[in-house]
């Protein structure tokens, strides 16, 4: 399984370019990973952040699943709508090699590759016409830990 976050900061979301050698070549994406054994996947939606754009977050929930298209076909990416908390964006040098925080108005403008999903659902949660499933609902039979990941 993959997992992704969109992470928020002041109208504006994380965006972080794969290095040329990566499967999705010199494309701005959102950071993206795969889920390591007994991880949650909302612990690593945080993680994948952290490693990849330097940036602590928190997930405030569930904004998409997704059926991966190939090379990845049969796979589910869940993608968890996040806040920032606290760092500025850094590449990590190894899968990413540039990382920043993006508005409407330039994800729109931007003549730059980016991976067209990633785009599409980040502008959906910017512009507000998305839906979040929030975990911390009362009456959650697994409580707020069952989905969201209160730190890495």
């Amino acid at each position: 399984m993959h997992v992704g976050a969109v992470v928020v900061r002041d109208g504006q979301a994380l965006f972080v370019r794969q290095t040329p050698s990566h499967s999705l070549g010199a494309v701005w994406t959102i950071p993206w990973g795969v889920l390591d054994a007994d991880e949650a996947p909302s612990r690593a939606a945080l993680r994948e952040t952290l490693e990849e754009a330097g940036i602590t977050a928190r997930v405030d929930g569930l904004l998409a699943v997704h059926a991966l298209p190939a090379p990845w076909e049969g796979t589910l990416a869940l993608v968890f709508l996040c806040r920032h908390e606290t760092g500025e964006p850094r590449p990590d040098g190894v899968e990413t090699d540039a990382a920043r925080y993006l508005s409407v108005d330039e994800l729109r403008q931007s003549g730059e590759p980016f991976e067209p999903w990633c785009r599409w659902l980040t502008l959906q949660a910017l512009d507000g016409t998305s839906r979040v499933l929030e975990g911390d609902v009362s009456g959650n039979p697994f409580g707020a830990e069952g989905f969201i990941a209160q730190g890495v």
